[in-house]
């Protein structure tokens, strides 16, 4: 099942996908919940993200970063899940940022998931639309409109 959101930004692509840090990220954190990020090392191909979700009960979310590029009007990093909480079977999350113009840029969170059993993937789609939905405000507060 896929989820796809698209908030225009104030800045260059290419200096937006440079501030995907570890700086974002603690910004981009669901506000409810405990969630610690327990390893960051970048948004390029061979890095990881390691987090741990401790309420309501303990789970953990391992990606790793499998593809990051450049071309003349978009910059781009995907992470695939490795380890995920439960049901989730799979995992993948295109960060997208395209060149509107010299002022302007479009983020794109292109996101394709499954549940294990499969009943579950529509079920999860309502809690994970409205887990990434804040990003869209996050993102705006963040890189300027």
């Amino acid at each position: 099942m896929k989820i796809r959101f698209e908030t225009k930004v104030k800045g260059g692509y290419v200096e937006i996908m440079k501030r995907f840090d570890k700086d974002l990220f603690e910004a981009l954190k669901p506000k409810q919940g405990d969630m610690e990020i327990l390893e960051f090392t970048g948004s390029e191909t061979g890095d990881r993200v390691h987090l741990r979700f401790n309420s309501p009960l303990k789970m953990e979310w391992i990606s790793d970063i499998v593809d990051h590029g450049l071309t003349e009007s978009q910059a781009y990093f995907v992470d695939v899940g490795v380890k995920l909480p439960t049901p989730l079977s799979f995992w993948r999350h295109q960060h997208i940022v395209e060149k509107i113009d010299d002022k302007y840029s479009l983020i794109i969170d292109d996101i394709t998931f499954k549940a294990k059993p499969f009943f579950l993937t529509p079920v999860l789609y309502p809690a994970l639309y409205a887990a990434f939905y804040p990003r869209k405000t996050i993102y705006q507060d963040y890189f300027g409109i």
